[in-house]
């Protein structure tokens, strides 16, 4: 995995946007933009999201930059699994954004009884 000047592109949809309970773990990330995957179909998981590479009119996303030590945190709130990605709650996904490939935690689990969340902004 290559970090440009030590960091990655990473984009969040959930709790991790600004405003939200999980937003402190991107703390030391650089901003970059906002985005609109049409790529991604967000799922009504309860307390957070959970993104499926599913056809839709479009998630809305925050970009940010993150050294390695954000990255590994990220990966441990996720419940990405580095050794058996399939395993993990979430697996990485490179997807192009317009700032660039950036890493997106997909949802591994079934989402069948889930409400699909249309809007694609949670």
């Amino acid at each position: 995995m290559m970090f440009e000047s030590g960091r990655v592109l990473v984009a969040v949809y959930g709790s991790l946007k600004r405003g939200y309970s999980n937003h402190r773990f991107l703390r030391g990330a650089r901003f970059v933009g906002h985005d609109r995957l049409d790529c991604l179909t967000l799922y009504d998981l309860g307390s957070y999201p959970g993104a499926k590479l599913e056809p839709s009119r479009g998630v809305v996303v925050e970009l940010y930059r993150v050294n390695q030590a954000v990255f590994r945190r990220l990966d441990l709130l996720e419940g990405y699994r580095q050794s058996e990605p399939a395993r993990g709650l979430y697996d990485r996904q490179q997807l192009n954004t317009r700032f660039g490939p950036a890493w997106v935690y997909v949802y591994n689990r079934p989402v069948k009884g889930r409400r699909r969340i249309a809007r694609g902004n949670w």
